[in-house]
């Protein structure tokens, strides 16, 4: 299980505003689960559950936004592909670059992916295909960081002003790369007023998840340079300095 007792402790030391939330997604609704009760644009049932005690699942009737056509439950409508509905909300010049975006966003296979499992990390019983965490800029420099401390990952992130559902929910899934966007930047979120703007929602797929939370749980959250304030941070600082003038010398450096 990725998202074990440690794991969950991890994430509690981050002490985030918002809890992280787990997204399974399945062909059908799988047992044991309760389908959310609710409606709402796809950014609103992951703030929903990250407000939650326990997991719920959504299907299409649930997703009243763009994300049921960007995880595949629903075809694209013609309307909103067209683009004319871009010029009309100022988020475009002309129809144009806005139908543009449709065939450029990236969109599960139609028909393969009709339920959402949605859990905050507290309740998740199972592996997660994406677990989304909203996190401010101090904090989010250390999920990132540990999205990339094994491995040498680069920091990724793509969107666009509309639809942003797409690149952050299925983009990871399908890419098995870390996605992350500003709030208070996108068209749906920034609207709803879901999150204080600035903050990063990082998509962290299930591809990356195991190297994140070994990094967690293994790196130092403070690096070196970070930590000069102190006479310990001071002492480390002259150790490591000490070590890179001694391998110098050894190349005659």
């Amino acid at each position: 299980m990725l998202i074990d007792e440690k794991a969950r402790e991890t994430f509690a030391k981050l002490e985030l505003e918002f809890s992280p939330v787990a997204l399974k997604y399945y062909y059908a609704p799988p047992k044991g689960v309760e389908r959310f009760e609710g409606t709402g644009a796809f950014c609103e049932l992951v703030h929903a559950a990250s407000r939650g005690d326990g997991a719920f699942y959504i299907d299409k009737d649930n997703e009243t936004c763009f994300g049921k056509v960007a995880l595949g439950m629903v075809p694209d409508n013609g309307l909103a592909a067209s683009g004319l509905i871009g010029p009309d909300i100022d988020m475009y010049a002309t129809q144009a670059p806005n139908a543009r975006l449709h065939d450029l966003l990236p969109t599960l296979t139609l028909g393969a992916h009709n339920v959402v499992v949605m859990a905050p990390i507290k309740a998740c019983d199972f592996d997660p295909d994406i677990l989304v965490v909203v996190a401010p800029t101090e904090k989010a420099e250390i999920i990132l960081r540990a999205t990339s401390w094994v491995s040498g990952d680069p920091w990724e992130s793509k969107s666009t002003p509309v639809m942003s559902c797409g690149w952050m929910y299925a983009h990871p899934y399908v890419t098995g790369k870390v996605n992350f966007c500003i709030t208070g930047m996108h068209h749906g979120l920034k609207r709803r007023n879901l999150y204080p703007a600035g903050m990063h929602l990082i998509a962290i797929p299930f591809a990356k998840l195991p190297e994140t939370i070994y990094s967690l749980e293994n790196m130092n959250w403070t690096p070196l340079y970070f930590r000069q304030d102190t006479e310990e941070g001071r002492e480390e600082l002259a150790a490591a300095q000490a070590r890179w003038a001694e391998a110098g010398t050894r190349i005659g450096g």
